[in-house]
């Protein structure tokens, strides 16, 4: 069936469940981008686009969406877990593929330990008893139990968790919306998309640089694949539905928080941290301060992180059966379907980078910083595959899919990553170079990157 792809033609066995259908990839989705993601990023974005957060995050989704056809094309050709690392390697070069991997490895690892780190930060300005370390802990332990449970687990706990976003974020909207036909904030206004007196291209790529942060989770999908009950098709039908959703409620809450800011010129100038919570303390009070702070820390702790830890254990067995990591990490669980041992490496490198990070007094601003740069780089080589598989090496005749659109998305992520902190393009750098050292070694042990032989057949 065309819905049940047999992986047995790239030479592997099918040892995954398939149990997640689309409206399960979707709520995946939108849990691991976060419904309520820009509660706590909302003030660098509005800060670094000149007060235009919403040109920044519909900029952002736009790019993404080219992003997301190219992720469905190339899971059409290799509908295997691994996502951009299988797509390069096979659609390029096994070199390129293993570089790729090792760049996309820089945002899915590091992306739980942020996750872990800003909501334990949350909670413990809330209970400054207890230490963020210990919070962090707690966290970690929480998920890395209900994930090695198995995949239908973490798909029920997701759906409670984004409904609870959900509320929140209604609730949000419904009482600022109120508060601005009461004359509060600063009344309705086109500002936050277009304000003629900031606008300038870097500065808007700038930020995007920052928003982009709160889409990345949507790529996650494509490592499902193997347990999607419907395959590639609904693998990227999932991708575009979670992107869209994702990017009309990012739009509307950043829309509502830029009218009710105390103080927008400040916040020009510096961020505080804390400038979604003022906006809905203008709103509605204390009470909303403290539901969309807690709220943070809940679905940035538990649900973000949940699918997170999910998404980089699926690369890490990608890679792992590939031998280009030790075979221990693409061991199953024969009871739960799950590769238990790097959901337990995951799980040991969040509370490592997180504990010290949170000694840093730049610790989210650096995280934030490496995971940006690892994903948008990965997201380039992505478009590369599509057309380098596609119209170079089977001269495909669909310009627009295969070429056009390839060439658009790469374009844009391009000027992001150029208009992108000075600091992620080095240690950026300096990452991809620890990657070609690593590649250099696998080649020295006769270990080099090989992909196992595939039909040949093309899916367009």
């Amino acid at each position: 069936m065309r819905t049940q792809e047999n992986i047995e033609r790239f030479g592997y066995r099918q040892e995954l469940r398939r149990g997640v259908g689309l409206t399960d990839l979707v709520f995946y989705g939108l849990v691991f981008m976060v419904p309520i993601a820009p509660f706590a990023i909302f003030g660098l974005v509005y800060s670094r686009s000149g007060g235009m957060p919403v040109m920044a995050y519909l900029v952002g989704m736009i790019a993404l969406l080219f992003t997301a056809a190219s992720y469905a094309q190339m899971v059409k050709a290799f509908p295997l877990s691994g996502s951009v690392y299988n797509y390069a390697g096979r659609g390029i070069a096994p070199p390129v593929g293993f570089l790729t991997g090792w760049m996309i490895l820089l945002d899915y690892i590091l992306v739980p330990c942020l996750l872990y780190l800003v909501a334990a930060i949350a909670m413990n300005a809330s209970v400054p008893q207890v230490p963020v370390w210990a919070w962090l802990i707690v966290f970690v332990g929480v998920n890395t139990v209900i994930n090695l449970r198995g995949i239908r687990m973490t798909v029920k706990l997701t759906r409670v968790m984004i409904a609870f976003e959900v509320i929140v974020l209604a609730l949000f909207l419904a009482v600022g919306l109120w508060a601005l036909l009461q004359g509060k904030g600063h009344g309705f206004s086109l500002s936050p998309l277009f304000n003629p007196e900031t606008f300038s291209w870097p500065v808007v790529f700038s930020a995007v640089s920052v928003a982009v942060l709160s889409f990345l989770g949507f790529d996650g999908i494509s490592m499902l694949v193997e347990e999607s009950t419907g395959g590639s098709e609904q693998v990227g039908r999932a991708m575009r539905l979670a992107l869209v959703l994702a990017g009309v409620l990012f739009v509307t809450q950043v829309w509502v928080a830029a009218l009710l800011v105390p103080d927008p010129g400040g916040l020009l100038v510096k961020d505080t941290g804390t400038a979604f919570y003022d906006a809905a303390a203008v709103a509605g009070g204390d009470w909303l301060r403290h539901l969309t702070t807690t709220a943070t820390a809940l679905s940035w702790g538990i649900a973000n992180t949940l699918v997170a830890q999910v998404a980089v254990s699926r690369l890490l067995y990608a890679m792992a059966r590939d031998r280009q990591l030790p075979s221990l990490l693409a061991k199953v669980s024969v009871r739960h379907s799950v590769p238990a041992n790097a959901i337990m490496l995951i799980s040991l490198l969040s509370v490592g980078v997180g504990i010290w990070m949170s000694t840093r007094a730049d610790g989210v601003d650096l995280l934030t910083s490496l995971i940006n740069m690892g994903a948008m780089v990965a997201f380039v080589v992505l478009h590369v595959s599509v057309i380098v598989h596609y119209s170079l090496r089977h001269d495909s005749d669909r310009w627009w899919s295969h070429l056009i659109a390839p060439l658009i998305g790469m374009g844009i992520l391009v000027f992001v990553v150029i208009n992108a902190n000075i600091l992620a393009q080095v240690v950026g750098l300096v990452w991809l170079g620890v990657g070609v050292v690593v590649l250099i070694v696998l080649y020295a042990l006769g270990r080099r990157p090989t992909v196992q032989a595939t039909s040949g057949n093309i899916t367009t």
